[in-house]
């Protein structure tokens, strides 16, 4: 049978999602979870394979197993293996043609940045950090001209491995609360730092290095040394990954436990 569920993790405990040698990463820990219970190794796959300092407070994972166990189980006592930031959500038995990864139509994150003169301290690595003040305006009016069909090779990583660098960003807002700028991206697809490639760019916006319409034409020119710096990883969140009707899998398609500012 094959397991579906939601899981959230505090990234900087880990070198990212996917599975390395050493182990010290989500995959590797869940996986040894999940072993202990079913009494046999498992082998996950998820909707987006953060790297590492990347937080997700939901992130869709899959796994097959021929031990039946209750769903408390695979919820309740997955948690009690781990000694980790790391916690399972929910559960729920799928047909085995469902995948976490290639059945997922879009993905939301949610990017927190701290926007004070000095860096936070109970929220170190929890949120970003940028000490000017920032024209939030501006950034929000750079961020509308994302939404649509683009190319976004402005905005991947150097090394992105990704065939095409074409998405669909469906809405892309930013907003102040407070001391917090709060980013929104929700697309079909991101490639690998776009979203921290579009933090930078709308920061540089928000300083006044450039005008909000730079963004058109980094859309346009598909170079990525034209833009900004890589922002940290620290206040990026995987929040909610959407899937056909077919799959009315728990928290689908929502924004999960990233408030608009951390409460401290």
């Amino acid at each position: 049978m094959r397991i579906a569920f939601g899981v959230e993790y505090a990234g900087d405990a880990f070198e990212g999602w996917q599975s390395q040698q050493h182990g010290r990463t989500v995959q590797d820990r869940l996986e040894r979870a999940i072993a202990q219970i079913a009494d046999h190794p498992v082998r996950l796959h998820c909707a987006g394979r953060t790297d590492t300092g990347v937080h997700a407070t939901a992130q869709v994972a899959h796994f097959d197993t021929h031990a039946v166990r209750p769903v408390s189980a695979w919820v309740r006592g997955v948690n009690t293996r781990l000694d980790a930031p790391i916690s399972v959500r929910w559960a729920v038995e799928v047909d085995d043609d469902f995948h976490a990864r290639y059945l997922a139509v879009a993905r939301r994150y949610r990017y927190v940045l701290h926007n004070s003169s000095t860096r936070p301290a109970l929220l170190a690595r929890r949120v970003g950090w940028f000490h000017l003040p920032l024209d939030v305006d501006a950034m929000a009016r750079a961020a509308a001209m994302l939404i649509g069909t683009h190319d976004f090779t402005s905005f991947r990583a150097t090394g992105c491995q990704a065939k095409s660098a074409i998405r669909i960003m469906h809405a892309a807002s930013v907003a102040r609360d407070g001391d917090f700028l709060v980013f929104d991206f929700y697309a079909n697809g991101f490639l690998h730092h776009m979203v921290r490639n579009l933090v930078g760019a709308l920061v540089y916006v928000g300083k006044g290095t450039h005008p909000p319409e730079w963004i058109e034409t980094l859309l346009s020119v598909r170079d990525r040394s034209e833009g900004a710096p890589t922002f940290a990883a620290d206040g990026l969140y995987l929040c909610g990954v959407d899937y056909p009707p077919r799959w009315p899998l728990p928290g689908d398609g929502r924004i999960i436990a990233v408030p608009r500012f951390p409460l401290v």
